[in-house]
């Protein structure tokens, strides 16, 4: 999955415009915190997480894919009409059909040869949907990809409250579903071209996958609730990293400190920090928004890259070191060349 004509034109996020402290969360599950006598801050003190965003209650994941797309193709500068592809990457989905890339596609308004789809791998779904459109663009089928993601958590933080306020939750049942909580709403979009219509614009090189899908039971969620195994699922995930890194650094020739920015799926500061540890990575190469934003699944890392983007931290030629685990388990180590 190395490609030598992939461009980003555009970039762009948005952040969900509701903000609600770990301390809210607490106070909310103060009855079951107290009868079980729970004395850790999880959220705040081992996950790292102070508050995540919301979306208004009638926000859809449509809606803030659709969002962050038309903020793409403006960055981008090209017409919607010029789209050969639309791909839409988030967990969050508005029905079971039609697609959600359908109806973000009408939302946009995108022409008839647009071929659309949801993409579905879990956290890691955003950096597979570029790959799918990278090989089409490389292929020569098309001139204009848009990868969209929009992920809303609220009825799965209603429903997670809900259930952990019953009077008959214990201990386990407050841990298995406590990860729900570190969830946050966000979206983003990228829009991908031939390199040789962008020469000046930042490269997609690429990347490697491996998988341990006989790890697939420790994570499983829907709409409304997820169950986690945190600690088996670092472990494991960690082990698939390191398998990764390895397979990357033979297709890439990647050193460590070669590398300018390193943009990871930030689940928490617990993972943030086994990456960091396992590969030696300058934490200040290392932008963190897991702290006010929590876990945003897929959208995740097209948000940090998107972010470092509007803080002017990219420079030309910058190689950039993308990096995500989804639960499965998958992952990939891509690079971005700016």
């Amino acid at each position: 999955m190395l490609f030598k004509n992939v461009a980003i034109a555009g970039l762009a996020h948005v952040d969900a415009p509701n903000r609600v402290t770990s301390d809210d969360i607490n106070a909310r599950l103060k009855p079951t915190i107290d009868r079980l006598g729970i004395k850790t801050d999880v959220l705040k003190d081992i996950a790292g997480i102070h508050a995540r965003r919301l979306w208004d209650d009638e926000v859809q994941a449509s809606d803030a894919a659709t969002m962050a797309g038309r903020k793409a193709l403006d960055d981008a500068g090209i017409e919607v009409g010029k789209l050969g592809l639309l791909v839409n990457t988030s967990v969050s989905r508005d029905y079971l059909e039609p697609s959600t890339a359908s109806i973000v596609g009408g939302n946009l308004g995108i022409p008839d040869t647009c071929q659309n789809y949801d993409l579905a791998n879990a956290c890691l779904a955003f950096v597979n949907g570029m790959d799918v459109a990278s090989r089409m663009i490389e292929l020569g089928e098309i001139d204009y990809a848009l990868i969209v993601d929009g992920e809303t958590a609220n009825l799965a933080y209603e429903k997670t409250i809900e259930r952990l306020l019953r009077p008959e939750t214990t201990e386990e049942d407050f841990r298995n579903e406590l990860a729900t909580l570190t969830l946050g709403c966000g979206s983003a979009a990228m829009v991908l071209a031939r390199a040789d219509l962008l020469p000046d614009a930042p490269r997609y090189k690429g990347g490697v996958t491996r998988s341990a899908t006989e790890w697939n039971t420790l994570c499983r969620g829907n709409l409304d609730r997820m169950v986690t195994d945190t600690r088996m699922l670092l472990m494991e995930g960690m082990k698939l990293a390191q398998k990764t890194f390895v397979a990357a650094r033979e297709a890439m020739g990647w050193v460590v400190d070669e590398l300018d920015q390193f943009v990871i799926h930030q689940v928490s500061k617990v993972h943030t920090g086994a990456f960091i540890q396992s590969f030696g990575i300058d934490p200040t190469k290392v932008h963190t928004i897991f702290g006010e934003h929590g876990n945003i699944g897929p959208a995740s890392v097209p948000i940090v890259l998107s972010k470092l983007k509007e803080l002017g931290r990219l420079k030309k030629g910058d190689r950039i070191a993308l990096l995500g685990i989804g639960s499965g388990l998958n992952c990939t180590m891509a690079e971005v060349e700016w």
